[in-house]
């Protein structure tokens, strides 16, 4: 006898689950996946670069807002995708009369400036990696009087010290790139 709030249970017999089809199985389910996401991962990896009307630059995987012009995209691999190979790029308008315009004299004299300044900033940089590639010796400074008690002050001024290292390297880079783009 069976109570009528528990349905009677059926008797089917059980699945097999023999290895060839369990990989079976699990290979399909992968295959199912691995195609399902692929095509979407690739889509959210592009990150763009927008400038609003204000000239705010913003960075996006989605549409702009209207009135931003897109500056250019990167890949998920890190290239960059060229403004004119995306899938939506800006309309371009005609530049308004009332724009202001600079004379070429002008613009070669402020990248003359500019120039400069990047050249200047890259030379105080150098020195500034000389002196602390000096202090850090490979990593073995000679311990201060102070550091000779205690072994952790000696620790942090080292890593203080490659740390600026790592940074007048990469300021020495990002200088060099920029002063390559002028031009």
């Amino acid at each position: 006898m069976h109570d009528e709030a528990y349905p009677p249970v059926s008797r089917r017999p059980a699945l097999s689950t023999s290895p060839r089809r369990t990989r079976r199985a699990a290979l399909v389910l992968a295959t199912l996946i691995a195609a399902t996401i692929a095509p979407v991962g690739d889509a959210i990896a592009d990150i763009c670069k927008y400038a609003d009307a204000e000239g705010a630059v913003h960075y996006s995987n989605l549409p702009p807002e209207k009135g931003w012009k897109k500056l250019g995209c990167t890949t998920s691999d890190g290239g960059s995708i060229p403004r004119s190979a995306s899938a939506t790029t800006a309309r371009s308008s005609p530049t308004p009369s009332s724009f202001p315009r600079v004379d070429p004299d002008t613009q070669k004299g402020r990248d003359d400036v500019r120039r400069k300044v990047l050249a200047e900033e890259l030379s105080t940089e150098e020195k500034l990696l000389t002196e602390t590639r000096t202090l850090y010796a490979d990593g073995a400074p000679v311990p201060l009087p102070e550091e000779r008690a205690d072994a952790e002050k000696y620790r942090t001024r080292i890593a203080r010290l490659k740390q600026t290292v790592n940074v007048h390297e990469r300021n020495i880079e990002a200088l060099k790139k920029e002063l390559a783009a002028i031009k």
